[in-house]
Order: C-alpha cells, then structure tokens, then sequence
C-alpha cells in the first residue's frame, strides 16, 4: 500500500503524508525502486479520491475538506497530478499491477467516483480497488465496482451523436434509479446499463478489500458522530484473499486492511480522541494502525466465513 499523499486523510485519524509535489514524487520513486522487478499488487493512496482537498464533484459540491495549508486553487490539480505521476512511475516497474481509489458502495456515487478514477489515469492502471478498510458487503460492492466500469465505459464510447461522451452524471449508480438503502431495488441500475451501454464492453477491472466484511457494517446507536467505520463492533473477517473470484471484472478479494489494527481513537463524538473511552469496547481506543487485541480476536471469532 502506498500511503504518503498530501493532506491525506485530511487531517483525520491518519494525517500525514508527504508535504508538497516535489516530496511526494520523490517518494514514490523510492518505493517503485523498492520494488525492483519483484511481482507486487500496488494499492495506490486509500482515500486518495474519495477526499480531495478544494475539490468541486461532478455535481458542482465543493470538497469539505479544505485544509489551511492548501492553496485551493491547486489542490485538486495537484492530487490528481501526482496520482497520474504514481502510476506512470509504478507502471515502469515490469511487474507491478497498481490500483486507484473507488471508495466503497456507501459512499461515491459511481459517475463522481468513475470521473475522479479517470482524471486519476486508472486507463493507464491495472484498475481500481473498493472497500480499502471498510466493512461494505461484497455482493453490494461487486454491484458498484461492476457499475464504476461500465459508467467509465459508457462516457468514453460515444454514440453517433456523442451525447454521453464525458458525461458520468449520466451514469446509473447505487443512489439512482437504485435506491441506496434497499439491495432488492439494485437490479434497476443493472438495467439502466443494460438498457444504455450497448455493445460497448468495461475493461477497467477492480480488486475489493474482505478483510473485515464477512458481516457487513454496523449499524451505530444515536451518538453524537456515530464513527461507523471506526472500529466497529460485531463485526468479522470476511472472504479469504484469492484471484478466484468467477467474475471477470474483478482479479482479487484481498485483506488490504491488516484485520486487528485499530481505525483510530474513536469517540462517537463524546470527547477528546486520545482521552475519550470508547462506549463500544470500554476502552480508549489504539491510535490508528496500532494492534487492537480485542478487535482482532472478535473479528476472527466471527469470521463469515468463519475460519
């Protein structure tokens, strides 16, 4: 996993990175020279397009994150810059397979994420990953990452008038006509693209993260900010990593996330991260990528799956 962007996580529980252009291309170089010519799957910046700081979406919404050492005029250029540059960079490696950020089916919209991976130059990758430490169900998230490909295929194809050539907002998506919060609903964005893409085939190919979904995510009691991604409870390890997936799209389920490393000190919004217990373990939480013992041993109790 390559990790090191600038402003990553936007200040969150994993700020950090690299802190300009210069810096953070320097970086990547070293870690591709790292490699060498050994075989590795790069997962290329978690978050790195779900949150772009000063960023305006396809649906003209501005990006909350808007950090103070950004120059907004800039930032989302030079995100989708240096992601560009990364994978030119890692591509020069003879066995590198590197993959860009799709978020996961409960957040982007397919069209925005489609754009963001595009502009990103996921054309030029191996694909794109979903789901990178979260707990989305994998048939929810086979649905969109399936979806992302075809929208990518859909606004790069014109028809003879071209009129969805560049237009992702056009694209079906988990939130339309689909209805997010009802799976039964889904089959109705299947036949949006059925009905929409013609003969024109996706080839972006995808790799989704199961090291913590064997039972979906959690749904919170009302606190203040619920954290539902941060180290929920109840939850279970889920698909062993394979290549065996038996859709063509998709060339891997693999644990990205090490299952056992905390999210971070999560509060519900009760207090202080660092200070704050966590009403969900009855602890303060490890900081993020510490080892949370509780965590891992209730993820593997309640494997799905299970072990």
């Amino acid at each position: 996993m390559a990790y090191n962007i600038p402003f990553r996580d936007c200040a969150q529980f994993s700020a950090g990175g690299a802190t300009n252009r210069a810096e953070y291309l320097a970086w990547i170089d070293g870690f591709a020279k790292g490699i060498g010519r050994r075989e590795a799957v790069v997962i290329l910046e978690p978050d790195g397009l779900g949150i772009i700081p000063f960023y305006t979406d396809i649906n003209g919404n501005m990006e909350w994150c808007q950090p103070p050492e950004a120059d907004p005029a800039t930032a989302a250029s030079d995100r989708f810059f240096m992601l560009n540059a990364a994978v030119d960079r890692l591509n020069e490696q003879p066995n590198v397979s590197v993959y860009l950020d799709g978020t996961h089916s409960s957040w982007l919209g397919v069209g925005d994420a489609a754009k963001r991976l595009v502009d990103a130059g996921v054309n030029r990758a191996s694909g794109f990953f979903v789901n990178v430490s979260n707990y989305r169900l994998t048939e929810h998230l086979v649905k969109y990452a399936t979806w992302i490909s075809k929208c990518i295929a859909f606004a790069h194809n014109p028809d003879d008038e071209g009129w969805r050539l560049g237009h992702y907002e056009f694209c079906g998506s988990q939130y339309f006509p689909a209805n997010p919060d009802d799976f039964s609903t889904w089959h109705l964005t299947d036949e949006w693209y059925d009905a929409n893409l013609g003969s024109v085939v996706p080839t972006a190919h995808f790799v989704i993260d199961t090291s913590r979904n064997g039972r979906g995510p959690w749904t919170p009691p009302a606190y203040p900010d619920p954290q539902d991604w941060c180290n929920p409870p109840g939850r279970g390890l889920g698909l062993r990593p394979t290549a065996q997936t038996g859709v063509p799209l998709l060339d891997a389920f693999l644990w990205v996330k090490i299952a056992g490393e905390s999210d971070g000190e999560c509060t519900r919004g009760l207090g202080p991260a660092g200070t704050t217990i966590d009403p969900e373990w009855g602890q303060v939480d490890p900081p993020a990528g510490h080892w949370f013992p509780a965590q891992a041993l209730q993820l593997a109790h309640l494997a799905t799956p299970p072990l």
